[in-house]
């Protein structure tokens, strides 16, 4: 299934239908398999009271990552959230809509 996610991804972005803005979703891949998929699960569906990102457009996923990042409430796990976005840059927000948007339709 992994293969083919990521087969899914490079089929996207080749063709140039990736929702999001430049961002590299092999590297988003990397990054969402060190840190994200504890809470938001292999295939983005949410685990526990943590939510599904499937489904998600790359710029929604780029904003809420934006809005963690600045410290903005928005919604319960946002403390969680907010300690690990404060690490990310731009770009690795930008890699990680990348690959989510497209990885998780």
């Amino acid at each position: 299934m992994r293969k083919l996610q990521l087969l899914a991804v490079c089929v996207a972005v080749a063709a140039g239908t990736s929702d999001a803005h430049g961002g590299d979703a092999a590297a988003g891949e990397a990054r969402y398999a060190e840190t994200c998929v504890t809470c938001h699960g292999r295939a983005g569906k949410g685990m526990a009271s943590f939510p599904a990102i499937v489904g998600r457009d790359a710029d929604y996923i780029e904003g809420r990552l934006r809005q963690y990042r600045a410290r903005e409430q928005v919604g319960p796990n946002s403390a969680l959230m907010m300690s690990w976005a404060e690490t990310l840059s731009d770009d690795e927000i930008s890699d990680l809509a990348a690959y989510i948007s497209t990885a998780f339709r």
